[in-house]
């Protein structure tokens, strides 16, 4: 089997105008990678030798800095006059390429739901000083072969703005296609020059064209600049009005009527996604909704983003009817919960300690008391309910930076607890 470097390289799995991609394997770390290999010479290249090199120098200069469920890692890279490559986090499920043509188009809440994760991504990135400047379809990965299911994560970032803001050519980086008006006209860039290409990623993952059609690159650049796209309702009729506006938004050719922020296009979104959804059981809930849920809880505010992925992953759902005993007086508990809709009560011996709503934590002494912690009182359901179950075994397997930030909500809340019982006794 050939090698690069320590990698074992599996066999091709795709290649492009500069590099060859191979799944390969890291011997270390038992672990499946990909590797972009250089063609040989390319760096060498008289006319785009110094373009090649900086992008992959680009790519290598992010070794460890974008730890998100939604980005590919980069692990490994060497760049030299001999031989360049970078090795990468492995996602076998494919390009959206293959989900933007009629025909195999994705469910509007499905594609809602992948642009939702891509904006909390790209917002990740833009924190860290990172602007991406090469949204399209072919640099979003699926990481399961059926493409309902599954996650996504963005990739290739070669052509990035990493620290300070930059210019870019037209014939340099980039894909005119997804381009803003104000890469293509080679101004100063922010995050918002990705958030009009990720406006066109959404328009084509809908309607299964490209915005604007065009023979030539020239002729595309007037129509950026120039031009006003189709509505996606026109060309696919369950679009619903409130995406035909947020695409529009986002693909607005003024910066001062475009999305200003990630968060603004990723809370429009997750609007329309609850609008559209209907009643569906706990255990099917889309990731954004679990996500968006959450993140409205104050107990959750001092999570970062990729806490919470994480939390979306290892949580459990569920909807209790009225009436439905939650937690018993006595019985042993190795989980804890948030309520995340309706209304439930706490009770001892049939009397009612406290209402819980939505946003509530209960059953946590069963994590943070000692082991084989009993319940101290039963908790029902008042209303129909959307619970949140969190177990002992998830919690400790979770990241570090995610057990202290729990640790530390727990304490605000036993804090705030006994604020309350205090007050009451004072009243009396």
């Amino acid at each position: 089997m050939e090698k690069i470097g320590k990698y074992e390289l599996i066999r091709e799995v795709g290649h492009g105008a500069t590099s060859t991609v191979y799944l390969g394997s890291d011997a270390f770390t038992q672990r499946e990678v990909a590797v972009k290999v250089a063609f040989p010479g390319i760096l060498k290249d008289p006319k785009r030798g110094r373009l090649y090199t900086h992008l992959f120098l680009n790519e290598a200069a992010l070794i460890g800095k974008l730890s998100h469920p939604h980005i590919v890692q980069t692990y490994d890279a060497v760049v030299d006059d001999h031989i360049c490559y970078i090795v990468m986090e492995y996602v076998a499920g494919g390009t959206l390429e293959t989900v933007c043509a009629p025909g195999h188009l994705l469910s509007v809440e499905r594609i809602v739901e992948i642009v939702f994760k891509c904006t909390r991504a790209l917002d990740f990135a833009f924190q860290a000083g990172i602007i991406h400047r090469d949204i399209k379809p072919a640099n979003i990965l699926l990481t399961c072969a059926d493409h309902n299911e599954g996650d996504i994560k963005i990739s290739d970032f070669g052509a990035a703005i990493i620290g300070s803001p930059d210019r870019t050519l037209v014939q340099g980086i980039g894909s005119p296609a997804y381009m803003s008006p104000q890469q293509v006209k080679e101004q100063a860039l922010d995050q918002r020059t990705d958030i009009y290409s990720l406006g066109v990623v959404m328009y084509q993952l809908l309607t299964g064209q490209l915005p604007f059609q065009a023979r030539t690159s020239y002729d595309m650049i007037y129509q950026i600049i120039n031009a006003e796209p189709r509505r996606p309702s026109t060309l696919r009729r369950e679009v619903p009005p409130a995406l035909d506006a947020i695409v529009a938004r986002a693909m607005s050719k003024r910066l001062d009527t475009r999305y200003a922020s990630w968060q603004e296009f990723a809370q429009d979104l997750a609007q329309a996604f609850r609008a559209r959804q209907p009643k569906v059981p706990a255990d099917e809930i889309a990731d954004l909704e679990k996500f968006d849920t959450l993140r409205g809880f104050p107990f959750f505010a001092d999570f970062s983003d990729v806490e919470m992925w994480e939390i979306v992953r290892f949580s459990q759902w569920s909807r209790a009817s009225p009436g439905t005993l939650i937690m018993r007086d006595g019985d042993l508990g190795d989980f804890f919960c948030f309520l995340a809709e309706g209304e439930l009560k706490v009770l001892k011996s049939g009397l009612i300690l406290d209402m819980l709503t939505a946003g509530d934590c209960f059953g946590e002494m069963a994590v943070i008391g000692k082991s084989n912690c009993t319940r101290v009182a039963d908790v029902v359901a008042l209303t129909e309910a959307k619970l949140v179950r969190i177990t002992a075994g998830s919690l400790r397997s979770s990241s570090e930076a995610c057990r202290v930030h729990f640790y530390q909500s727990f304490l605000a809340v036993l804090s705030e607890r006994l604020t309350s019982a205090n007050t009451r006794l004072v009243s009396f």
